[in-house]
């Protein structure tokens, strides 16, 4: 499969989850680059189960899930040959467990793809300092070797650029090493390594309605104070990593937990508006979800399926020139359309773009017809991207047929589906 395949396959997986877990779990009111020493004899998570993880992300409707098996403290969740900062120092299991053996079993049984986060840059007492790029390279390529070498297939590897703004790694090395291991792997990284997967650009769960597939700038660290200029233009589809919590590990903060409201706006505006969707629940110093978090996410998986589980009753789209319709299965000949108010409301039109040839569309309206007037339309939505899906909100009413008009393009495009939800 080519790298364009991969991303574009990408999109289709939608919804994911993240899992925060380390040493950080283990002590409470920590922060990144806080230089506080977080001994790793605390790490003790007694009631481990990755299974509860994932089955809990399986039952919300999420594709994927991430681990982040070493974040900016240096502590990897596996017993690396690399470092005397891991689980194998940890009371754990004697210290003969592996959290990433774990996870990625549990990945498998329920069918999840499987991500692998790793922060390159480290702070505090166990760290590796950067003095020597090309011994830090070595220590990373070796460290990410053992990732990509002893777990199976691995579908996506996060790379967090924060922290990393002052190190000039070896890019080319690094980049042959992991295709070298793991043809077959997307990357979370800065495009400039290997194109895979762009940052939205902000950790709060939302891209823009106007979200081009095609960038010649990124965001690549919450730390950089300017975009990054690509050396040429990439194709970059974006994923919106947001958090539960007000933290993205645990804490003693249950009551910042998200309203699902809340949550299924972040959504509805990152799926809906052509981006994955990336949520994040810190498992808690046992090594499960916490009982509040767990409740939460499975009314968010919930609220997507009751919304966008089934389609309202209209026909197949069809096609003429520029101009695509969908017709009410129920609008019979007549002028006035008698049919109950409340039955045929909708709200909403999804449509996809075929990226088999790369993104096309610039512009476009839709349109909805009146249930009693039903020669007349009315502008409803108007939107320049479509990409791997768009959902096009407004106030409810009673249509007979909706009609999107492609305004402009950039050459050959194709739409491969349209369909109208009522959305409470």
């Amino acid at each position: 499969m080519n790298g364009y395949k991969r991303q574009v396959d990408f999109l289709d997986w939608e919804f994911g989850m993240f899992f925060h877990f380390g040493i950080r779990s283990f002590y409470p009111g920590h922060v990144d680059w806080d230089n506080k020493d977080m001994p790793p004899e605390k790490f003790n998570p007694t009631e481990l189960d990755c299974e509860q993880w994932i089955k809990t992300a399986k039952e919300a409707g999420a594709t994927y899930a991430i681990l982040t098996t070493k974040h900016h403290d240096g502590f990897a969740l596996w017993p690396s040959k690399y470092s005397n900062y891991s689980v194998a120092q940890t009371p754990w299991k004697d210290g003969k467990g592996d959290v990433v053996r774990e996870f990625t079993d549990a990945c498998r049984k329920y069918g999840l793809k499987v991500g692998l986060y790793y922060s390159p840059a480290q702070w505090g007492k166990y760290s590796i300092p950067f003095n020597n790029a090309k011994a830090y390279d070595d220590y990373f390529i070796n460290q990410i070797g053992e990732l990509l070498t002893n777990y199976g297939k691995i579908d996506y590897l996060w790379f967090d650029g924060c922290g990393s703004e002052g190190h000039e790694y070896d890019r080319e090395r690094i980049v042959a090493e992991i295709d070298r291991m793991q043809p077959e792997i997307l990357t979370f990284c800065d495009p400039e390594w290997s194109p895979g997967i762009r940052w939205v650009g902000n950790e709060d769960g939302y891209a823009s309605l106007n979200n081009p597939l095609v960038v010649s700038s990124t965001d690549y660290s919450e730390l950089a104070t300017e975009e990054q200029k690509l050396s040429e233009a990439a194709f970059l589809p974006s994923e919106c990593d947001c958090k539960l919590r007000a933290t993205w590990f645990y804490d003693l903060n249950e009551d910042t937990i998200k309203s699902v409201e809340e949550l299924f706006g972040m959504y509805e505006m990152s799926v809906g508006h052509g981006s994955n969707f990336l949520i994040n629940i810190g498992p808690d110093n046992r090594g499960l979800l916490p009982d509040a978090d767990v409740k939460r996410i499975l009314e968010l998986g919930e609220r997507i399926k009751s919304g966008y589980g089934t389609p309202a009753n209209f026909g197949e789209m069809k096609k003429d020139g520029d101009v695509y319709t969908i017709t009410h299965k129920e609008a019979g000949p007549t002028e006035e359309w008698k049919m109950p108010y409340e039955k045929n409301l909708t709200n909403c039109v999804m449509i996809k773009e075929d990226l088999t040839n790369g993104q096309k569309v610039e512009s476009f309206s839709v349109y909805g017809y009146l249930p009693a007037y039903r020669h007349k339309k009315i502008l409803l939505f108007e939107g320049k991207t479509i990409g791997h899906k768009v959902l096009c909100k407004f106030s409810p009413l009673r249509c007979s047929k909706y009609e999107i008009v492609i305004n402009s393009h950039s050459g050959d495009y194709a739409i491969k589906d349209i369909k109208a939800y009522y959305v409470k």
